[in-house]
């Protein structure tokens, strides 16, 4: 495999998943049928200049040179409260409610925050389903975003 093949799926991966260790690049880029071992990885890491980075988790985790995770939440944290009124969870979901109109725009800045525990959304008019990633619960999600909002507004 070509090593730019590989490590523009290094890059997408820290991108899209919040990654702690090697091991876990290593089973992700496995899961992508990608055959690698920790000591590529670990030059892949030096070569991309990847970083480590403070996810909303508290959980260091890689990150593309340039990227700063706290301006990326601090922007969703500004679009919260600039549109969103209530924040609930809602079985595996989190249901996020705005003034009618506003739900694709508030979307769309988590889209483009790159949260590292949202998967993506999905926005009506005045609703926004979020789906958070595998190891980030709608609980303690719902309670991260309804921060931003104050104490009366997440469920």
């Amino acid at each position: 495999m070509k090593n730019t093949v590989r490590q523009q799926a290094v890059l997408r991966l820290v991108r899209d998943r919040a990654i702690s260790t090697q091991a876990e690049l290593v089973d992700a880029l496995r899961e992508e049928g990608h055959d690698v071992v920790q000591t590529t990885i670990s030059r892949d890491v030096h070569d991309l200049g990847l970083t480590k980075v403070r996810a909303p988790s508290g959980r260091l985790v890689y990150a593309a040179p340039g990227t700063d995770d706290a301006d990326r939440i601090r922007a969703i944290g500004v679009a919260m409260r600039r549109y969103a009124t209530r924040v609930e969870p809602a079985g595996p979901l989190v249901v996020v409610t705005t003034p009618s109109g506003y739900a694709s725009a508030l979307a769309q800045a988590i889209d483009e925050g790159g949260h590292p525990g949202i998967a993506g959304t999905i926005a009506g008019d005045n609703t926004i389903f979020l789906a958070p990633r595998e190891g980030t619960t709608a609980d303690a999600l719902s309670v991260e975003l309804g921060s931003h909002l104050g104490p009366a507004s997440a469920a």
